[in-house]
Order: C-alpha cells, then sequence, then structure tokens
C-alpha cells in the first residue's frame, strides 16, 4: 500500500516495539515546573520537490463558522487541532473515483500539467501522495502519519499509519480512501493532506487499562458529583452558555487542577537549511 506499508503495520512489528479562544483572558497555560528537554524531529528533504511543513493551527474553518463560534469552546477539539505537524499540498488538484478497484479508478486532474506527488498507485480508490522527506526521530520514537485533526473532507477520508522513524530510511507515502464514487474531490494548494505526530515506541502498551466503579476513589466521585450538579444547575440558567471550569484547568467546586493544564500548544517550526 506505500513504501513502508505504513497504513498496515505487522502485529509483530508492534509487539516488538519498545470564539477563538486566544482572544480570552482564559486561555492561559500553566507551565510545567520543568521544561522538557528538546528533541531533534529532521525532515531530510528529497531535493526540489518539496512540501511545507508548518506546526498545525488551533483553528478550522468550520469551527469558527458554528453559531457564535461556538466549537472553538471545546478545549479537547482546539489541543487536538494542534498536535502535530500538518504537510500541506503543494499543488491544486481535482480527483474522482469511479467506484472500480484498478489503478484507472482514480483520476487525478492537476491545474497546470502533470504532477508526481499525488496519484492513484494502489487502487481501492485510495489517493497517494508520496511525502517527499526522510523523517529521523530521537531513538524509541515513531510518527504517527495521518490527516489533519477534525478536518472533514466530503467524499474521501484520510488512512494512518505508524513509522519507525528512528531508523527507516525510505520515505512513505500518505493516502487517503474515496468513501464516494462519482465525487469531485478538490485539493487546494496550501491544505493540510498529512499530519505527523511524533511518540515513543511501546508506551502505549505500557499502560494497563482497568475498569473500576466510581464509588473506589471518593475523592473523584464526590468532584464528579459535583460537576453533574453544577452543569445541571448553569445549563438551566443559560441554555446557550459557556461553563469555562475545564478550560481555566480548575474543578467545579473551584479547586485548580493539581495537574498541568494546556490550553494552547507551542510547537516549534522546521528550521530550513537546504544548502
Amino acid at each position: 500500500m506505500s513504501q513502508q506499508e505504513i497504513h498496515n503495520p505487522t502485529p509483530d512489528a508492534l509487539r516488538s516495539a519498545p470564539g477563538n479562544p486566544s482572544d480570552s483572558a482564559d486561555n492561559r497555560s500553566t507551565a510545567p515546573e520543568e521544561e522538557p528537554s528538546p528533541l531533534d524531529l529532521v525532515a531530510y528533504s528529497m531535493g526540489s520537490t518539496t512540501m511545507k511543513i508548518v506546526p498545525a493551527p488551533a483553528k478550522r474553518e468550520w469551527m469558527t463558522a458554528t453559531d457564535q463560534r461556538f466549537a472553538n469552546r471545546c478545549l479537547p477539539l482546539l489541543i487536538a487541532n494542534q498536535n502535530g505537524w500538518l504537510v500541506l499540498n503543494n499543488a491544486g488538484f481535482t480527483a474522482e473515483w469511479s467506484g472500480h478497484d484498478g489503478l484507472n479508478s482514480v483520476s487525478v486532474t492537476y491545474d497546470s500539467g502533470n504532477w508526481p506527488l499525488a496519484g492513484s498507485y494502489f487502487g481501492y480508490g485510495i489517493l497517494t501522495w508520496s511525502i517527499p522527506f526522510v523523517f529521523r526521530t530521537p531513538p524509541g520514537y515513531n510518527v504517527l502519519v495521518r490527516g489533519p485533526a477534525n478536518s472533514p473532507k466530503n467524499a474521501i477520508s484520510p488512512l494512518e499509519g505508524i513509522v519507525e522513524s528512528d531508523w527507516a530510511c525510505s520515505t512513505f507515502t500518505m493516502n487517503w480512501k474515496f468513501t464516494a464514487p462519482f465525487t469531485t474531490v478538490r485539493f487546494e494548494v496550501g491544505e493540510p493532506v498529512c499530519m505527523i505526530v511524533p511518540q515513543r515506541r511501546g508506551e502505549l502498551e505500557a499502560f494497563q487499562p482497568k475498569i473500576r466503579t466510581m464509588d473506589s476513589d471518593p475523592e473523584l466521585r464526590d468532584r464528579h458529583n459535583a460537576w453533574a450538579q453544577s452543569r445541571k444547575d448553569f445549563l438551566n440558567r443559560h441554555s446557550d452558555g459557556w461553563q469555562k471550569d475545564y478550560f481555566q484547568g480548575k474543578h467545579a467546586t473551584g479547586e485548580a487542577s493539581d495537574q498541568t493544564h494546556q490550553t494552547r500548544l507551542h510547537l516549534s517550526e522546521f528550521e530550513v537549511d537546504l544548502e
């Protein structure tokens, strides 16, 4: 499916792995007590044909277009929006799928001439970008390669893959699968087509999931009950209001969280050195 089969890592490989809120006075980040050590994330360019990589922004057009920008009040959405770097499309084109499985079932028409980065390479209604970088992360880190977070697109959906980017020396592809035939899909210049999210290999497997009753943690139970009651009271008073406790990093009782709280991510820009 791709040069590294990134959308379908083998089980053995996985087992062996080690309102615009910025306008609000409530949009404050609680800095951690100790800043994490810097980690290198290097994108080795394949030459003259390249794509821009930028920190993912908090805004999404569809969220801003909601009544009174209501969707921008959802902090989990906003943080997820920023949780990685975006690879931007470098040539405008339209594409369409005939509904069949062959390579020629996806047609791609560029605005001017032919461009080799996006096309039909695998069939089955899959549109593929050849990402022109080899990414390198510190030992023990992968990159999750996915579509831009919270960015739905009609008739086509991004696929996800995980690359062991601390040792792999090949490029990978970004794949989107059509969900409806005979529907024209448009990708503009500068539109994000891929999101890069470094993550520590093996960390997810280290978690030990458990299901317990709420009564087994009286402190959590009491805080949850206080939140539930405050939410009910708030909605009775303000049918369309905004209860900002979570956004401000505090409990319904007014106590501040004892954990690091973020209302915005601050990802570094890629430093460009192509000499």
